[in-house]
């Protein structure tokens, strides 16, 4: 069945979506020099703005 995934595959998957997020708010925490937190805010809020703008709602 192509949605049961064994452990292991999960735990890949997972690491590798923290490992990337981690990436991504650090890199933006340094390129805008904010704290870790506020920069995890901008990227949720920019993707949120960008989902509305393809929904057509913006």
């Amino acid at each position: 069945d192509k949605y049961c995934w064994r452990e292991e595959e999960v735990r890949q998957r997972l690491d590798s979506r923290m490992t990337k997020a981690f990436q991504d708010v650090l890199s933006e925490s340094l390129k805008r020099k904010v704290k870790m937190r506020t920069a995890a805010y901008i990227i949720a809020v920019a993707r949120v703005a960008e989902v509305m703008k393809l929904r057509g709602w913006v």
